[in-house]
């Protein structure tokens, strides 16, 4: 999808927009730009981007505000790009839809990666197959199987949700609020232990080193993603 992918920048900083528009443009992008929110939510209907990266401090809408409204129609990729760096601005944008959250200054390496990450999952994902695959780890989804390799991996039924879960939003940051309430219930949303319990169990049948991980990353305090 690299080649053709369309992506929007909604940023009401010029140089902000053209360093975007010059590192994606090396990188076979085609750019989108738009200047303030109302501008940004019009060509994110007109132009159908594969991807959008969304400022929060917009001087006509608050970039929050231009999420929710794009998430009323729209199931793009959204990468927020923001100065906001505390825990609850991006808490409240990843349950509000966004895919991921990149606080500024950025390094434009790090940006162009996750933004391969996500265009490559969406062009993969397929939310109909029976079958997830990454790398040598398959998740049947009809027999509730796991395998990595030709071994079978043996998950109890939390665990297979849990992982079935993040897969599903593979590249995309999953806050610990949204894991427990689908998992666990409204009622224990605040029980992150539980989650880091889970957690730490599915990486030790992954084989997946915390600090150096294949499949779950932790977003600390935030919430995690399937690499």
């Amino acid at each position: 999808m690299r080649d053709q992918a369309k992506v929007l920048i909604i940023d009401d900083e010029p140089q902000i927009r053209k360093f975007l528009r010059i590192s994606l443009g090396a990188q076979g992008y085609e750019v989108i730009e738009a200047e303030n929110g109302k501008s940004g939510i019009e060509k994110c209907a007109l132009e159908t981007p594969h991807l959008v990266i969304l400022d929060l401090g917009l001087p006509d809408l608050d970039g929050q505000e231009v999420l929710a409204k794009i998430r009323e129609w729209s199931e793009v990729p959204i990468i927020v790009l923001s100065v906001r760096a505390n825990e609850e601005e991006k808490v409240t944008a990843l349950d509000r839809g966004a895919n991921d959250y990149v606080t500024k200054p950025f390094g434009i390496a790090e940006l162009i990666a996750r933004v391969r990450v996500i265009l490559r999952s969406r062009k993969s994902e397929d939310l109909t197959s029976s079958e997830i695959v990454s790398g040598d780890l398959k998740i049947d989804l009809a027999a509730h199987r796991v395998f990595k390799g030709e071994n079978e991996l043996k998950l109890t039924k939390k665990e297979f949700a849990l992982l079935t879960l993040l897969a599903r939003n593979a590249g995309r940051i999953v806050t610990h609020q949204h894991i427990l309430r689908e998992i666990w219930g409204p009622a224990q949303e605040s029980e992150t232990h539980y989650l880091r319990i889970y957690i730490g169990h599915l990486r030790q049948k992954l084989g997946d080193d915390p600090l150096n991980p294949t499949y779950i990353e932790n977003e600390p305090g935030v919430g995690y993603r399937f690499c």
